[in-house]
Order: C-alpha cells, then structure tokens, then sequence
C-alpha cells in the first residue's frame, strides 16, 4: 500500500489532521491500536480555544460543536471562601468552548466515515523505517499478519506512550519533565453544573475544579495523593470533600448524583525536542503533555496539526518546504508558553506536601495580584484562550 501521509494516532489530533488533508486532496492512512469504541471511551478535555474552533470549522466538522457547544466569556477562580471573575471576552475579545474531546473525537470519526478516509484499528508492532530517508514506510501487523505502507510523511499523533517519540534517536532527542507530587480525582456525574462557568478553586485543603460537558452533565475535580485509587473514594466522600474546598455559596448550590465515571489522572509537564526528525512530525502527547490546570492538552495538539497541515499543505501544493522546515520551532515556541501557564497556574492553586508557610503566602499574593490587578487578568486571559497560531 501506498498513501502521501501516515498518520500514527486514532485520537482527535490525528483525526483531525486527517479530515483537513483529506478535504485539500491529499491522501492519508490513520493506524490505531484500539477500536473507535474504546477511543471514545476516554474521557478527556472539554475546554477549546478559538483556534481549535476555527480548525474544527475548517475541517467541516463544526456543526454539531456549534450547535451544541456553550460559549464561556470568562472563568472563576476562588480562594478563601471568596471568588472573582475573569473577564476573557472584555480582556481580549475571545471566548472558549466548552465541548467534550469525546463528542470532539465521535464528529472527526463521523467525518473520516463519510468521507470514506482510510482508518486501521486494532493494528499492532507499528513500526516507523526510514524516517531519516527520501522514502520512510511503516510496518504494523492486524490479527498476526504484517502490513507495510510506503509514504512521504509520518505524523506521530500516538500519544506519550506511543511509538513515534521513541523513534527519534536518544542521540537527536532531548526531553524535559517535571512531575507534580499529586494527581487529580475526577468524577463525572449527569447533575446540572453549579455554576454557568469554571470554578477553579485553591483551599487549605487542596484544589478543586467545578467543569462541565453540557447542561446536564458536570465534571468534577479535586486534588489528591498520588496513592489514592478511586475505590477510595465513594461518592459521598466525594461530594462532602469538594463541597469543604469551594465557597459556601458554590457548595449550597451543588446538585449531587451518582458517579458515572471516576478516575486519577496523575500531573506531569513533558516536552520533547525536536519535534521532527527527518520526515517524522510529533504532535501532541507524543511530543508534550501539561498538567490540565491550564486547559492546554488538547489545545497544543491542535496548534501542532495547524503547523503540520498548513506545512504539508504549502509543500504539496507549490513545492515550498519552509513550513515543514520550520514546523519544530514553531511547535515548541508556542508549546513552551503553554508550558509555563500549566505549570504557574498549576503552583497557583495547589497545596504541596513540602510547602512551606513561607510558599503559602506567596500563593497567596499571586491569588489577590490576579484578582487587583487588571493587567495582570489581561495576560491570564490571553493565554487561557490560547496565544495565536
């Protein structure tokens, strides 16, 4: 088999790179480990910036999104039994979406469905040669038999643990990780929200985060032990220590139910560099990961399929390979920015086992600076609806 691109990565960022080559002409062939159903199985990021709206409406899946989706002008962050707004529509004249990666993922595989793009799941052993070369091909094997597509490009959009990353030689690749001494406890329930927006909230007992998907199904966060498993924590136990972290008006407006999902996930900042190597393009997860304080994860993995598309796009259409040349380095530039506000405003709002009283009052001061401060709203604001392409 042949194709001009193979994309490693079934999620929503090689989706989605899929379905805009695909619509300027360009072939492509996504390989997946696992099944559409599993896939969709993962509950991931509701959070979208403007760029990755405008991506989504580019690659004509944005009708649903739109219809569907809830526009946020601002966020609320807490501490102290006392909470402010942060105004993202006055700051900077761009809101968010709030829009599950799930329903992202099921319009991207409705849209690769009818478009008849060619997706492979259950593959196995997949194997990148030649990335280095004029002439890479990819091996995997589906149900013990191998297969072998010839191509110009890889795009590795198989996540942290996929096989793209480690393709890149140690000799060529250097990485960069931080790991935070705590995770997050995440239940999502079908209750209506208690607030029309976010609530991110610090307390002396750890932080918590009040999120959504729609109108009748919240997700709910709050910090915990990295020993902690979810069969820790029952329901009640739950509800009782988020109500403990958020104010008290939030917590006497709070509609409880039953959990639908729970799970840990752990905290980590990871970047790797480059992000190419020879014809190999790593996006997303494959190439960073930030904690999820910022609502950065799926967002960078959108910039990276902005960068590779519009690269490819210039070199198949007028032979130009300036964007592909300068794919990395543009990556990584906008990659790090969304580093930093992870990482600031993960150390804003979390308690850490060797803080001291010292750290705490620092936290504090960063706390009511933002909350004063009107330029420094203005900067919150930018980078949380995302710094442009």
């Amino acid at each position: 088999m042949r194709t001009q691109v193979v994309i490693i990565g079934g999620g929503p960022s090689g989706l989605l790179l899929s379905q805009l080559l695909h619509r300027k002409g360009i072939d492509t062939v996504v390989l997946e480990r696992k099944t559409r159903q599993y896939v969709l199985g993962r509950i991931r990021a509701g959070i979208l910036e403007v760029g990755f709206v405008d991506l989504m409406r580019e690659a004509r899946v944005g009708e649903r999104m739109d219809n569907e989706g809830f526009i946020h002008d601002g966020t609320v962050i807490a501490f102290d039994n006392e909470d402010f707004h942060v105004d993202f529509k006055r700051h900077t004249g761009t809101t968010v979406m709030v829009y599950g990666q799930t329903e992202v993922t099921r319009d991207l595989y409705d849209a690769r469905e009818a478009m008849e793009g060619k997706i492979v799941f259950n593959v196995d052993g997949v194997t990148i040669h030649g990335a280095d070369s004029d002439a890479p091909h990819v091996t995997y094997f589906v149900d013990g038999v191998e297969h072998r597509i010839d191509c110009d490009y890889v795009a590795g959009c198989d996540g942290f643990h996929g096989v793209s990353r480690q393709t890149i030689p140690l000799s060529v690749r250097r990485e960069y990780e931080k790991v935070y001494p705590f995770g997050w406890l995440g239940i999502l329930s079908e209750t209506p929200p208690v607030h029309e927006e976010l609530i991110y909230s610090n307390s002396d007992r750890g932080f918590a985060l009040c999120s959504m998907r729609n109108a009748n199904l919240s997700r709910y966060y709050i910090q915990c032990s990295l020993s902690d498993s979810p069969d820790d924590w029952d329901d009640a136990g739950f509800w009782e220590e988020l109500k403990r972290r958020i104010p008290e008006e939030h917590a006497d407006n709070l509609i409880t139910g039953p959990s639908i999902e729970k799970s840990i996930a752990p905290l980590r900042s990871f970047v790797t560099e480059p992000m190419r190597w020879g014809r190999l393009f790593l996006c997303g997860d494959a190439a960073h990961i930030v904690p999820p304080t910022g609502a950065k994860g799926l967002n960078t993995a959108a910039s990276d399929i902005h960068y590779l598309y519009h690269g490819l796009l210039a070199k198949y259409q007028d032979g130009e390979a300036e964007g592909l040349d300068s794919y990395s380095g543009k990556a990584l530039a906008r990659v790090w920015k969304a580093e930093r506000f992870s990482w600031a405003t993960t150390n804003m709002l979390h308690r850490y086992p060797d803080q001291s009283e010292f750290d705490i009052k620092m936290q504090r001061a960063d706390l009511e600076f933002l909350r004063d401060n009107d330029s420094a709203q203005k900067v919150f604001a930018e980078n949380y609806v995302g710094l442009p392409y």
